[in-house]
């Protein structure tokens, strides 16, 4: 297809090397007008079938044969964690960049993770239990101590409160009071222990949780103005009778709190519990405190040869101080060893084509390979076919992805032959 704008034209754009790639609708359009029609190979193929294949050859071409090129480059915070990107499907590689420029290779440890961690009580039990004074007929409950884990909306059981909910939880000075719905009031006067848990009877997990006091807000308003919001994040569970249950943070500006549903009366001093079921597990607060070996930073430290070579037994894998990472797949997110906090640190991965839709375009070198793909797709979706023609197709399929492989593996002969003159030397490392 010929140019469709003048070179000045192009030089006073910004799509630079755009001439290398197809846009998918157009791989689209061009198997539409040769491969459907009267006569032709798919005679009464949908347009929406010819659609839905073509995403699924980009998606699948993009795992292994199409040139990833995303990435994206941060700062760890102190926090050690690193969201993954939107488009995210798998990693190539993660690497920390040191002050002249040069990548070293972070690689994944298997022997640690973050698990889910369950709330116990003492007892060990699967459950939160606490301490609470009752009054008989009275729906109020002090408890022993502060609880900043017991929410509005849980269940609360014991021998003598009918099972009932939570409906409003206040912590001053270091002890928490409850009220329960006045059907499941107290049936006598006296200390018991009381059983939490979350409906319907899901397992509790270990949270982050804080208390504000001295909040005010506007009923109908969504918004919480406090003193001080340094520990609150969006995401946090709002536990106040005030909102329903299920409230979270959505937005953390200065002083003022926004939440994801209107209060429902107005208070001028209230306290509101705040709860963060980011994971907590004991195992990942262990792994990010432990102080791994320092990251090198400089070609002409000999911190690296101090027994003269001599580390034999090693595990290869370990044997290297660019720090490690994990997977959280749960999460989300990708955990860092102590020793990358601060580093500019760069992901590489591999995406599915279809993030945006300039995104959705196919290498020259690999088009044929998607309107094989194709053909393959609707064809072996038809119950009129002969077999041996999907057959034939299928390996036209197969012949035409190994072809862009070795395209776009874009080996060069001179690149291949000065690294192959580099084989006779004999200290290599």
């Amino acid at each position: 297809m010929a140019l469709t704008q003048s070179q000045q034209a192009y030089y006073d754009g910004d799509n630079f090397g755009g001439y290398q790639v197809t846009s998918l609708q157009t791989i689209i359009d061009n198997f539409l007008a040769v491969y459907v029609g009267e006569g032709k190979l798919l005679q009464k193929t949908l347009a929406a079938d010819v659609s839905f294949h073509a995403h699924r050859a980009l998606q699948e071409l993009s795992f292994d044969t199409l040139k990833s090129c995303k990435s994206q480059e941060i700062e760890v915070s102190p926090s050690l964690t690193m969201p993954l990107p939107q488009d995210y499907v798998n990693y190539i590689k993660l690497s920390w960049v040191d002050s002249s420029g040069i990548k070293h290779i972070i690689y994944p440890t298997s022997k640690t993770l973050n698990p889910k961690a369950i709330l116990q009580n003492s007892a060990g039990d699967y459950n939160l239990t606490a301490v609470g004074t009752l009054v008989s007929g009275s729906s109020t409950i002090v408890l022993d101590a502060s609880y900043t884990n017991i929410l509005v909306g849980m269940t609360v059981s014991s021998p003598n409160i009918t099972t009932t909910t939570v409906e409003t939880t206040s912590t001053v000075s270091g002890i928490t009071t409850i009220t329960v719905a006045v059907a499941g009031g107290a049936t006598y006067t006296g200390t018991e222990t009381l059983s939490f848990s979350n409906p319907p009877d899901l397992l509790a997990q270990e949270a982050n949780s804080l208390v504000l006091t001295g909040l005010t807000w506007t009923s109908g308003d969504d918004k919480i103005t406090a003193t001080s919001t340094t520990s609150i994040e969006v995401g946090m569970l709002v536990s106040h009778e005030d909102f329903a249950v299920g409230t979270t943070v959505i937005d953390v500006n200065g002083l003022v709190i926004t939440t994801s549903t209107n209060a429902t009366a107005t208070e001028t001093s209230g306290n509101v519990n705040f709860v963060s079921y980011e994971p907590i597990s004991d195992t990942w607060s262990s792994y990010k405190s432990t102080t791994p070996s320092e990251n090198q930073d400089d070609y002409q430290d000999d911190t690296y040869w101090p027994m003269d070579g001599s580390r034999f037994g090693l595990d290869p894998q370990h044997a290297q101080a660019n720090g490690s990472f994990y997977m959280d797949c749960s999460a989300g997110k990708i955990h860092f060893s102590s020793n990358i906090s601060g580093k500019t640190v760069i992901l590489e991965y591999i995406s599915d084509g279809h993030g945006t839709t300039e995104e959705m375009v196919v290498h020259k070198f690999a088009e044929e390979a998607m309107y094989k793909w194709i053909a393959y797709g609707c064809l072996s979706a038809r119950i009129d076919v002969p077999e041996y023609v999907i057959n034939r197709y299928k390996k036209e399929r197969f012949a035409t992805t190994r072809k862009a492989k070795l395209r776009l593996s874009n080996v060069k002969l001179e690149e291949l032959t000065q690294i192959l003159r580099g084989k006779s030397k004999q200290i290599k490392h």
